[in-house]
């Protein structure tokens, strides 16, 4: 089957939420993908920063092989190992006087935690507090609290005040919250606005501005989780820890699962029957997010992330391009920012020549490859990158004509 014919039948079987995506992919070893039409492709988004060990590694194939084997599902009537095992293992991660929630994805574990804080809240708690330009998710709840106008809009009204402040101003937070804020909701990085850093010393902000108003403190570790930037959770690094944290994505490292994470007096804040999920905690993802912390500890990928970062940002730096305007980001989580709204075409142009890469913004390139890849691999994309610039000034300037 052609990707042609593949397109053809995506367009006609499919919803349009995504357009009709140009590649097809049907193969992936390591790093590499292939698409229908046999082109291969060095992967440098993995999934959207899920992907963690790549593509087929043996550990997570044979876990889920071995799971499905053994136990495909049994819904939350009844408990499985794995699940308990998983939670024990974050728990320890995260330092103990901690609970999880699982759920299949990052916008279903921010509903989550929004039930969570809105059940644990004391009297006269009626409104939220996030950050614009942020993004917690698309179902209802998690929508209400991205900053994004464009993708917000058009499915209000939510039914609940969320009042946005702009992402890493402490002084606009602390104007915002008060004693009647349930939940302030924030991400170490914001990923979907162009992997945009908060300033040194905002995430341990957000915790005093909580401390001293009674707010909870969620933290959105959707993309920033499980080693993305060389450390196991972003708030390690900032030696601060949140009220309720939310995971996905890497975590099971391409199969779909998502956390909550309640520390403290948010850990026990759920009655029975508050919240459920018929697949959270099934046993096939929690084998592969299992197989996932076993193999980033067993192979030292932390420090390999931490390492292929600092490589990657230094090989960006170099590039001496009118198009680059410099880059940043932290671990394998990296934006390339560009001097104008030239994000399309790079993306297009990379991909012709064998790179997969996400135009997240239009004037914005972002780079999540698996935590596996090697300097090998960066310094193969980073010496066709001025090529793969070039072509984007040039289409840009044919478009303009």
């Amino acid at each position: 089957m052609t990707g042609s014919e593949l397109r053809e039948r995506f367009a006609a079987s499919l919803m349009p939420n995504y357009g009709v995506p140009q590649i097809a992919l049907t193969l992936g070893r390591g790093c590499e993908v292939y698409d229908a039409d046999g082109r291969q492709y060095l992967d440098l988004i993995a999934g959207i920063a899920v992907s963690s060990l790549g593509h087929g590694h043996p550990a997570l194939v044979k876990a889920v092989a071995h799971q499905a084997a053994t136990l495909a599902h049994t819904s939350n009537l009844f408990i499985n190992e794995r699940e308990i095992e998983l939670a024990e293992r974050l728990v320890a991660l995260l330092g103990g006087d901690a609970k999880v929630y699982f759920s299949n994805s990052g916008t279903e574990a921010n509903e989550a935690a929004l039930k969570l804080v809105k059940r644990a809240a004391g009297p006269g708690r009626h409104y939220f507090v996030a950050a614009g330009k942020g993004f917690h998710g698309r179902t209802s709840g998690s929508l209400a609290l991205t900053g994004k106008d464009a993708i917000r809009e058009p499915f209000g009204p939510f039914g609940m005040d969320v009042r946005f402040v702009p992402h890493g101003d402490l002084d606009a937070l602390r104007e915002a919250v008060d004693t009647g804020c349930t939940a302030v909701f924030v991400e170490p990085t914001q990923g979907e606005a162009g992997v945009v850093p908060a300033p040194e010393g905002y995430l341990a902000g957000v915790r005093e501005v909580c401390d001293a108003t009674g707010a909870a403190f969620v933290l959105d570790e959707i993309q920033s989780g499980i080693g993305r930037t060389g450390a196991w959770f972003a708030h390690q690094e900032a030696g601060v820890r949140p009220d309720v944290l939310t995971l996905a994505k890497g975590l099971g490292g391409g199969l779909p699962i998502g956390a909550c994470v309640g520390f403290g007096r948010y850990a026990d804040a759920f009655h029975k029957g508050d919240h459920g999920s018929t697949f959270g905690g099934n046993p096939i993802a929690c084998a592969a997010a299992l197989a996932v912390l076993d193999t980033i500890e067993k192979e030292g990928l932390l420090a390999h992330t931490a390492v292929m970062g600092d490589l990657l940002a230094e090989q960006l730096d170099a590039i001496d391009h009118p198009l680059v305007a410099g880059q940043r980001g932290s671990g394998l989580w990296r934006a390339l920012t560009l001097t104008g709204p030239h994000a399309a075409h790079v993306q297009e142009q990379a991909a012709v020549r064998g790179f997969l890469v996400n135009a997240v913004a239009p004037d914005v390139i972002r780079l999540a490859p698996p935590l596996v890849i090697t300097p090998e691999q960066i310094g193969v994309f980073i010496e066709a990158l001025p090529t793969v610039l070039d072509a984007a000034e040039a289409a840009t300037k044919e478009k303009q004509s």
